[in-house]
C-alpha cells in the first residue's frame, strides 16, 4: 500500500472515532437537557441566564457545531442510505433550542419531549450507521 492511501484510512478511521465520541457527548448532553428540564418544571423556577442558562447553551453549542462539521463530513464521505443530511442540521437545530429552553419552566411540555427524542433518535442512528462503516 502506498502511504498516501494509508494516511488518508487513517484519517478516515480517525475522522469516524471523533464522530463517535461526539455524537455520544451529544447523547449525554440531551439527557442533561432533559433532567433539567423536569428540575425546573417541577421547581416552577427560571434559571439565571448569566449563570446557568447561557453558560450551558454556549457550552452545548460549541460540542453541537463541532458535530455538526464532523457529521456533515462523514455523510459527505459515505452517503449512508438510512440518514440524510437534513436529520444532522434537525439535531444542530432542535438541540440548540432546547438547551435554553430547558431552564423556563413556561416551556411547552410536549414540544419540548418531541424535540429532546428526535435528538436521541437521530444520534442513536448516526452512531450505528457510523459503527457499520
Amino acid at each position: 500500500m502506498n502511504a498516501a492511501f494509508i494516511l488518508a484510512l487513517k484519517g478516515e478511521i480517525y475522522m469516524e472515532d471523533r464522530l463517535g465520541v461526539l455524537t455520544d457527548t451529544l447523547l449525554k448532553l440531551n439527557d442533561q437537557i432533559l433532567k433539567t428540564f423536569e428540575e425546573t418544571k417541577k421547581s416552577g423556577q427560571e434559571g439565571d441566564f448569566y449563570n446557568e442558562v447561557k453558560p450551558f447553551a454556549d457550552r452545548v453549542k460549541a460540542a453541537s457545531d463541532d458535530w455538526k462539521e464532523q457529521a456533515l463530513k462523514w455523510y459527505l464521505t459515505h452517503r449512508p442510505k438510512n440518514f440524510h443530511s437534513s436529520q444532522i442540521e434537525s439535531v444542530h437545530d432542535h438541540i440548540g433550542n432546547i438547551s435554553i429552553q430547558a431552564f423556563y419552566p413556561q416551556t411547552s411540555k410536549a414540544k419540548f419531549l418531541h424535540a429532546s427524542k428526535s435528538i436521541d433518535y437521530n444520534l442513536s442512528v448516526l452512531l450505528e450507521s457510523v459503527k457499520q462503516q
